[in-house]
């Protein structure tokens, strides 16, 4: 990696701690140039816009989230349960030992971003749709192993699951208290053994 693709790699970093903490309208030229210390010149030498910016910024956060999840799925059982539970404690992990200090950029970008700006929510609504198809995925591959329980919505476990993650974590960021998300955890992991069969849970 060159000199300047460092120095890239470098803001999208410090650009995604401020984004999250302080949002796309609350983050000023200022806040950026001070996490960076780079000049107005300097960011834009890189980066076209403070848009342009946010996007790319949140594209790296959600690679950053992206590589903690396959570190925990790595060395697990592939089964359902398995699965499940490790997405489970990686969005707890986003509270408990934040990638980010705003917390989910999943979240902040999503509730912010609406329509005011289409792009960012497009790429928020990407992100999302990941996590979604992680689950419908799982589950459907449970149900052809014999895994999971027949005739469960699959879309409507998928909604749960996500919602009750993302509710816990901004209970937890609107109280300071973790105890909101470890208790959507434990939850979460008793509606998770309802959706496999009893006689073959795994």
């Amino acid at each position: 990696m060159g000199k300047g693709d460092e120095t890239r790699q470098t803001i999208l970093s410090q650009a995604a701690q401020v984004f999250s903490t302080h949002g796309y309208f609350g983050t000023s030229l200022d806040d950026l140039m001070q996490a960076t210390n780079l000049t107005k010149g300097g960011i834009y030498n890189h980066f076209g816009s403070k848009e342009a910016l946010a996007v790319e910024a949140f594209e790296f956060g959600a690679g950053q989230v992206r590589e903690r999840f396959q570190a925990l799925l790595a060395g697990r059982p592939r089964n359902t349960r398995s699965r499940l539970l490790a997405l489970v404690e990686q969005f707890h992990s986003l509270i408990e030992t934040p990638l980010f200090a705003g917390g989910c950029i999943l979240l902040n970008t999503a509730v912010e971003a609406d329509d005011t700006n289409p792009v960012l929510r497009d790429r928020a609504r990407y992100f999302a749709d990941e996590w979604r198809g992680f689950i419908t995925r799982t589950l459907n591959k449970g149900l052809e192993l014999g895994d999971v329980r027949p005739g469960i919505d699959v879309e409507a476990a998928a909604t749960i699951i996500i919602a009750a993650l993302e509710g816990g974590i901004m209970l937890s960021k609107l109280y300071d208290d973790p105890e909101h998300i470890r208790r959507t955890a434990r939850h979460l992991e008793q509606y998770i053994e309802s959706l496999l069969r009893p006689e073959n849970p795994t």
